[in-house]
């Protein structure tokens, strides 16, 4: 007896003889098109693979051998040949304020009336910290740089230490446009004066206070951006023993200050900074001295506040 309950076979499906001929044709194309797709994807800018691979570098040397296309690492280091420390302070008066000091007949009686009472502490932030006595008494500088200076605290912190380890010649050169930043006044307006006809008046307010601790000799206001000051100091070559970076604190101001900075460093000096911990721009400062001390094959050693790198090699150039 024949088993009813077992199911039959489904019909074939009916299959067109014209279009059999064509199967073996699509076939290629669809699989050519498949390949040339996932081609275009792998080959593609954009694709999360290619982008990586293009934001990966390798530094081959100290000198920084990259393989990414952009301008990074190009900064104006081909700075002069050093002057003498005694042609330091000459050459900033004549290339500045005419052969001038700034500090002659100041404060004039218009500018006078504007300005606050010399504080005995200007307003700053770690300027006193230890690690300035740690790295005066160790280096023993004749030539200091200092990018971002306010009204001067560390400046003039730094001026007495100098004098106390029998340093008199030491020279200060303070980097600044001195227009501090957008709002700064909500925080701090009891300390800089009521601005004058959009002048912030901080460049005068520190030259009251370096007047009146009597370090106008050697502490100098190089009234200009970072960058502009760095790059002039370069080309008239003016070296620094110790130079600090507390200016801007996102990455790309640091990346800039630091890189131009040590183009200015002397062979055997340090250059050292504020702000290491501070969280503005996701870690700003701290990214751009790791990124830097790894492309120069600088150790980076915290200093509470502060950050510093290792001594730059002796066979630097110039010397």
């Amino acid at each position: 007896m024949k088993d009813s309950s077992r199911s039959s076979p489904p019909p074939a499906l009916p299959f067109f003889p014209p279009l059999r001929r064509y199967l073996p044709s699509a076939t290629v194309i669809l699989l050519l098109f498949s390949l040339g797709y996932i081609a275009g994807l792998l080959s593609s800018p954009s694709s999360p693979s290619s982008v990586n691979t293009q934001l990966q570098f390798h530094i081959r040397d100290s000198n920084c051998s990259l393989s990414l296309p952009h301008d990074l690492f190009r900064f104006h280091t081909d700075c002069a040949k050093p002057i003498p420390h005694d042609r330091v302070l000459p050459t900033l008066l004549n290339r500045l304020f005419n052969n001038t000091s700034p500090y002659t007949d100041f404060p004039s009686p218009e500018t006078a009336t504007l300005l606050l009472p010399p504080a005995a502490h200007p307003r700053g932030w770690g300027s006193t910290n230890p690690v300035f006595s740690d790295l005066i008494s160790t280096i023993r500088p004749l030539t200091i740089i200092e990018l971002g200076t306010f009204l001067g605290a560390s400046a003039l912190h730094m001026a007495s230490l100098t004098r106390n380890l029998s340093l008199p010649n030491s020279l200060i050169l303070c980097l600044d446009d001195f227009r501090g930043w957008p709002a700064f006044r909500s925080r701090l307006g009891r300390h800089v004066p009521i601005p004058h006809h959009a002048d912030s008046l901080l460049l005068h307010q520190f030259m009251l206070g370096v007047s009146a601790a009597g370090e106008a000799h050697r502490i100098l206001p190089v009234p200009f951006s970072t960058s502009s000051g760095l790059t002039a100091l370069c080309e008239w070559g003016i070296y620094g023993d110790l130079i600090e970076v507390d200016a801007g604190h996102d990455f790309h101001s640091a990346w800039s200050d630091i890189n131009m900075a040590y183009a200015v460093l002397r062979p055997g000096g340090v250059l050292f900074g504020h702000d290491y911990y501070t969280a503005a721009d996701d870690h700003g400062v701290r990214r751009a001295v790791t990124l830097f001390s790894r492309a120069k094959g600088l150790k980076v050693r915290p200093h509470g506040e502060h950050w510093v790198l290792s001594p730059k090699p002796v066979d630097s150039v110039p010397v």
